[in-house]
């Protein structure tokens, strides 16, 4: 009897906690959404229906909901504009007009507008808030702040939100923030910044809506349910190329403000198309469900993408553009615009998987058609006996093998995903994705969808409704991190800088646009396929265009000069450092080439590495004129920059790359380890007569050249070919080739590139040979010759 009491005491308390964890399941606590700009067009098309989905798919899971509609408009107003958008909202399509209208009425009941403005009003929602809860018995567990604002409002609000309406000890507190995060690296880091004083990264939500939509959040899962049939196929090996494409036919009027600061670039390439980029080019980590390893892995495809150049874009603006903005932002009828509106961008990634996979992204408006989709295009390395008629589509290895991603609109009209059937039959969850029935006529990328696996999304959701789950949900890995941000803008200022001041290319836009945006790829470089229109049929007054103007010879400091824009500048270099090559390897079986670092040089190596395949690299030696005393690793070495952008293209022996022994016995740069006089003896077992067939120079702002530095003496003359010196700038310690080795060369090419440069250039061509007042004026061969190639920034300014 005893036992049988005990066990009854034992169920009984059982039962108990039971039913306290079923009540505490049933209310687990009161949660509050407060939309700030409730009354703009973002709110009014998309987040009022997000958050109306978040309650219909919440209701009745455990949680209360509080929605507060805030802007800056009137009370009178701003509730009747939300209960116009809240009487438009709209149910499932399984759902039955009467409880359809039920759920609508409970959260218009839920639903309210405020205006706020000030602190205080933040301090009275924030004290209503907390009434609320405390007179419904309910236990406040969150609060979601959605940014529908502008970016100038972000700093004021957050501020309000911090000091005046956060949640109290226990509850969390979300911040969702809408693009644009900046307008290049330095605004971004400002604004991170600034939010960051406000909010912990843990707090904000950063918001691509494009991360939202159904077929871009299934890349990853994708690639993860068919690792098996991608492993083999998703490399450089076997992807030709990938194309990431957003077009849309309607224009920039009405946007016309918001498109003067940020263009095509900063609306779309920069964030929409760089996080599809991602997805489709990272490593799988093995875990696709950790948010930490989904974005490391996406920092290393940033760290491996190849820095853009000017030549690495085309872009383009309509015609109309220019009138829209001069009225819109009552600019005069002298106003113009050179903000594009379409943008091409090649991008490549130097990584061993995609290593000379050309990446095309493009996005415009006013173009033919509304479209976005991911293309995936293999290689063709079959053949087929048989006449086309005769193959099969399951079973031709000569049909195009492709997937794609296709996000919506276009002649699909609805996102789907799309497999090339003689590729393999993917997997995708059945619960959420159908096979597409048979569209007769339809043709997708030159072929019949028949020739297509094709699914699509059994039930469409919109991409805010999405994004507003996750938030709710804490899935940050569908949301931006200040991390991804910044790498982001790392990777585009840079284009955008050198795009600044490039006239676009007009199209008139729509079907009339023809062939005039068409472009095309080299190595690194993309150009337009076409002339433009205007200079299709020359008049007598015609200005004349850049490209009008190749290469000028001239002379400089008594020696020749090349002089030309950058394109054809680094292309004259290139080709003029192979001519040598060639004819040293002819002559002496040999070719040593001494290379400067920094940032002038990036684009002649990936110009050496792309587009001269008649370099002669299996016999030429490659040695650095200076070095940086940092690790061979370390991203500031001329070694890694050498390595980056040239070395791991071409097939150079490993025996004839010499690095600059700057890291000896664990140390840097130490006299005793006798690194510069070990590189000096290499020079001279290997160099005949110590003699570089070629030497590359640059031209720093304050004249000095290699690492030879103004006011210091070494490494200027005497018999040393290998010196330390000594810079002003960090880090301070560089070894450097002397003045007298550099001039014992047959040839040394000095290249000077940037309007920064034209101050210093002036002044050079004016002094005499003073190298401790400007080093860069010591350079003159003893018996070989010094060619300068100078672009016209640094050249004529």
């Amino acid at each position: 009897m005893k036992h049988a009491g005990a066990w009854n005491m034992l169920t009984a308390a059982v039962c108990m906690a039971l039913l306290g964890c079923l009540q505490a399941q049933e209310l687990q606590g009161h949660v509050s959404v407060i939309l700030l700009g409730a009354t703009g067009d973002l709110a009014r098309k998309y987040l009022w229906q997000g958050l109306f989905q978040l309650y219909l798919e919440e209701a009745g899971k455990g949680h209360s909901f509080r929605f507060h509609g805030t802007a800056l408009t009137s009370t009178k107003q701003g509730q009747e504009v939300i209960a116009k958008v809240l009487e438009s909202l709209s149910c499932p399509r399984d759902t039955a007009p009467g409880r359809c209208a039920e759920l609508k009425a409970q959260f218009q009941q839920l639903s309210e507008y405020r205006r706020l403005k000030t602190p205080e009003d933040y301090l009275a929602l924030s004290k209503d808030i907390e009434a609320r809860v405390q007179h419904e018995g309910l236990q406040e567990v969150g609060r979601i702040f959605y940014f529908s604002v502008p970016p100038f409002a972000y700093a004021e609000i957050a501020r309000s939100i911090s000091s005046s309406c956060r949640p109290g000890p226990g509850a969390w507190l979300r911040v969702v923030l809408e693009k644009p995060f900046g307008h290049d690296h330095r605004s971004a880091q400002q604004l991170a910044a600034e939010l960051g004083s406000f909010f912990q990264e843990e707090e904000m939500y950063r918001v691509d809506h494009y991360l939202g939509k159904q077929v871009v959040a299934q890349i990853l899962p994708f690639r993860d349910q068919n690792r098996k049939a991608l492993d083999g196929l998703w490399n450089r090996h076997h992807v030709e190329r990938v194309e990431i494409i957003m077009k849309e036919t309607v224009d920039a009027e009405g946007r016309t403000s918001f498109y003067e600061e940020y263009g095509v670039i900063g609306d779309v390439l920069q964030n929409h198309l760089t996080e599809i980029l991602m997805l489709v080019a990272m490593e799988l980590p093995l875990n696709l469900s950790s948010s930490e390893a989904v974005l490391e892995h996406k920092l290393q495809a940033f760290r491996a993408l190849r820095g853009l150049q000017r030549g690495s874009a085309v872009v383009g603006q309509y015609q109309a553009y220019r009138g829209q903005v001069r009225r819109e932002l009552q600019k005069p009828d002298s106003f113009h615009s050179l903000t594009p509106t379409f943008a091409g961008v090649l991008v490549h990634i130097d990584n061993l998987r995609w290593e000379g996979v050309p990446f095309i992204l493009m996005s415009g408006k006013a173009l033919d058609e509304r479209v976005g989709y991911v293309r995936i295009l293999f290689k063709d390395q079959a053949y087929c006996a048989q006449s086309e008629k005769r193959w099969v589509p399951a079973q031709s290895h000569c049909l195009p093998q492709q997937i794609i991603f296709y996000i919506g609109h276009g002649e699909l009209g609805g996102p789907a995903v799309l497999v090339s059937r003689n590729l393999f039959r993917p997997s995708l969850p059945s619960a959420s994705w159908k096979e597409v029935e048979g569209q007769p006529g339809l043709r997708l990328f030159g072929r019949p969808l028949s020739d297509y696996y094709a699914y699509s999304p059994v039930r469409e959701q919109d991409a805010y409704s999405i994004l507003i789950s996750r938030i709710f949900h804490r899935r940050k890995d569908s949301f931006i991190t200040m991390e991804n941000l910044l790498a982001s803008w790392v990777f585009w200022t840079p284009l955008l800088d050198s795009l600044a001041h490039e006239v676009p290319r007009l199209y008139p836009g729509g079907a009339e646009n023809g062939h005039l945006l068409d472009f095309e790829f080299s190595g690194s470089h993309l150009s337009f396929s076409q002339p433009p229109l205007e200079q299709l049929v020359l008049g007598p007054d015609s200005a004349p265009m850049p490209s009008d103007f190749q290469v000028l010879r001239a002379k400089y400091r008594g020696s020749p000069l090349i002089s030309a824009w950058p394109e054809e500048l680094i292309a004259r270099l290139a080709g003029d450092i192979e001519a040598a090559a060639v004819q040293a390897v002819k002559r002496f079986g040999k070719f040593h080439l001494a290379l400067s670092g920094g940032s002038s040089p990036v684009a002649l190596f990936q110009q050496l590495a792309m587009g001269h395949y008649g370099f002669p690299w299996a016999h030429t030696h490659l040695w650095l004129v200076d070095e940086r005393c940092v690790p061979l690793w370390d991203p500031e070495s001329n070694f890694q920059g050498l390595q980056a952008h040239l070395l791991q293209h071409v097939r150079v022996p490993y025996y004839n790359v010499h690095p600059m022994p700057v890291h000896r016995r664990q140390r840097l740069c130490a006299e005793e380890d006798q690194g510069a006089q070990a590189y000096a003896e290499e020079i001279s077992t290997l160099v005949t007569n110590s003699s570089f067939d070629l030497v590359l120079l640059g031209m720093g702002t304050d004249g000095h050249t290699a690492s030879l530095f103004p006011q210091s003496p070494v490494g200027l003359d005497g018999k040393q070919l290998v010196v330390l010196t000594t810079s002003p700038s960090s880090p301070h310690r560089r070894m450097s080739l002397s003045l007298p080795v550099i001039n014992r060369a047959h040839k040394v090419a000095v290249l000077v590139m940037g309007r920064m440069k034209r101050e210093i250039a002036m002044l050079v061509s004016r002094v005499g040979r003073e190298p401790r007042k400007w080093p860069i004026s010591g350079v003159l061969p003893d018996s070989g010759q010094l060619v300068w190639y100078m672009d016209y920034d640094a050249f004529l300014g």
